[in-house]
Protein backbone atom coordinates (compact mmCIF):
# COMPACT_ATOMS: atom_id res chain seq x y z
CA UNK A 1 0.00 0.00 0.00
CA UNK A 2 0.92 3.54 -0.58
CA UNK A 3 0.08 6.44 1.40
CA UNK A 4 -0.40 10.31 0.62
CA UNK A 5 -0.17 13.36 2.77
CA UNK A 6 -3.58 13.80 1.89
CA UNK A 7 -4.42 10.66 4.16
CA UNK A 8 -5.26 8.49 1.26
CA UNK A 9 -4.33 5.38 0.48
CA UNK A 10 -3.52 3.31 -3.14
CA UNK A 11 -3.24 -0.77 -2.91
CA UNK A 12 -2.26 -2.15 -6.58
CA UNK A 13 -4.79 -4.47 -7.61
CA UNK A 14 -2.94 -8.52 -7.81
CA UNK A 15 -4.79 -9.00 -11.42
CA UNK A 16 -4.04 -6.17 -13.19
CA UNK A 17 -0.43 -4.44 -13.14
CA UNK A 18 -1.61 -0.71 -13.45
CA UNK A 19 -5.27 -0.92 -11.73
CA UNK A 20 -5.30 0.76 -8.13
CA UNK A 21 -8.00 0.70 -4.93
CA UNK A 22 -8.66 4.14 -3.78
CA UNK A 23 -9.47 4.87 -0.68
CA UNK A 24 -8.93 7.36 2.67
CA UNK A 25 -7.07 6.18 5.90
CA UNK A 26 -8.21 4.99 9.38
CA UNK A 27 -6.79 7.89 10.60
CA UNK A 28 -8.83 10.18 8.46
CA UNK A 29 -12.42 8.48 8.85
CA UNK A 30 -11.70 9.31 12.17
CA UNK A 31 -10.51 12.57 12.03
CA UNK A 32 -13.97 12.67 9.80
CA UNK A 33 -16.37 11.15 12.20
CA UNK A 34 -19.41 9.44 10.90
CA UNK A 35 -19.74 9.70 7.29
CA UNK A 36 -23.64 10.63 6.36
CA UNK A 37 -23.19 11.03 2.07
CA UNK A 38 -20.79 10.01 0.03
CA UNK A 39 -21.04 11.14 -3.84
CA UNK A 40 -18.89 8.83 -5.92
CA UNK A 41 -17.48 9.90 -9.54
CA UNK A 42 -18.54 8.22 -12.68
CA UNK A 43 -17.18 5.21 -13.98
CA UNK A 44 -14.64 5.45 -17.41
CA UNK A 45 -14.28 9.46 -16.42
CA UNK A 46 -10.61 10.69 -16.93
CA UNK A 47 -8.98 12.40 -13.76
CA UNK A 48 -5.92 14.37 -13.18
CA UNK A 49 -3.70 14.32 -10.08
CA UNK A 50 -5.81 16.77 -8.08
CA UNK A 51 -8.95 16.62 -9.43
CA UNK A 52 -11.56 16.52 -6.95
CA UNK A 53 -13.30 13.37 -7.35
CA UNK A 54 -15.29 12.05 -4.26
CA UNK A 55 -17.50 14.23 -2.16
CA UNK A 56 -17.97 13.20 1.12
CA UNK A 57 -19.78 14.64 4.18
CA UNK A 58 -19.68 13.46 7.70
CA UNK A 59 -21.23 14.92 11.16
CA UNK A 60 -18.62 16.82 11.47
CA UNK A 61 -17.49 18.42 7.75
CA UNK A 62 -18.12 18.04 4.55
CA UNK A 63 -14.57 16.93 2.51
CA UNK A 64 -13.40 16.54 -1.06
CA UNK A 65 -11.04 13.62 -1.79
CA UNK A 66 -8.79 14.60 -4.60
CA UNK A 67 -7.28 11.89 -7.30
CA UNK A 68 -4.21 10.51 -6.36
CA UNK A 69 -2.99 10.34 -9.58
CA UNK A 70 -3.86 10.27 -13.25
CA UNK A 71 -5.62 7.69 -14.29
CA UNK A 72 -9.46 6.68 -15.21
CA UNK A 73 -11.49 5.95 -13.22
CA UNK A 74 -12.72 2.40 -13.51
CA UNK A 75 -15.07 1.27 -11.17
CA UNK A 76 -16.66 2.61 -8.05
CA UNK A 77 -17.85 1.59 -4.40
CA UNK A 78 -21.30 2.05 -4.91
CA UNK A 79 -22.47 0.12 -1.73
CA UNK A 80 -21.26 3.88 -0.20
CA UNK A 81 -23.92 5.45 -1.71
CA UNK A 82 -26.73 3.57 0.61
CA UNK A 83 -24.56 2.83 3.70
CA UNK A 84 -21.45 5.65 3.72
CA UNK A 85 -20.51 4.50 7.31
CA UNK A 86 -18.54 1.79 5.74
CA UNK A 87 -15.72 3.79 4.96
CA UNK A 88 -15.80 4.27 9.22
CA UNK A 89 -16.20 0.62 9.83
CA UNK A 90 -13.69 -0.86 7.21
CA UNK A 91 -11.71 2.20 5.75
CA UNK A 92 -9.25 0.28 4.63
CA UNK A 93 -11.43 -2.79 3.37
CA UNK A 94 -14.65 -2.38 2.61
CA UNK A 95 -14.81 1.17 2.72
CA UNK A 96 -12.68 2.44 -0.25
CA UNK A 97 -14.18 4.82 -2.88
CA UNK A 98 -12.73 3.64 -6.64
CA UNK A 99 -10.47 1.60 -8.62
CA UNK A 100 -8.40 3.54 -10.86
CA UNK A 101 -6.58 2.46 -14.31
CA UNK A 102 -3.13 4.61 -13.45
CA UNK A 103 -1.43 6.94 -16.48
CA UNK A 104 2.09 5.87 -14.72
CA UNK A 105 2.77 3.62 -12.01
CA UNK A 106 5.92 4.97 -11.35
CA UNK A 107 4.25 7.89 -9.80
CA UNK A 108 3.49 5.94 -6.68
CA UNK A 109 7.02 5.97 -6.03
CA UNK A 110 6.94 8.75 -4.69
CA UNK A 111 4.05 8.30 -2.08
CA UNK A 112 4.75 7.42 1.57
CA UNK A 113 4.78 3.34 2.59
CA UNK A 114 2.61 2.65 5.47
CA UNK A 115 6.27 3.34 8.27
CA UNK A 116 6.53 6.88 6.62
CA UNK A 117 2.81 7.46 6.51
CA UNK A 118 2.62 6.47 10.49
CA UNK A 119 5.52 8.85 11.13
CA UNK A 120 3.91 11.43 9.18
CA UNK A 121 0.79 11.14 10.99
Amino acid sequence: MKFTEEHEWLRADDDEDDVVTVGITEHAAEQLGDLVFVELPEEGITVAKEDEVVVIESVKAASDIMAPVDGEIIEVNSALIDNPALVNEDPLGKGWFFKMKVADMSDLDAMMDEAAYKKFI
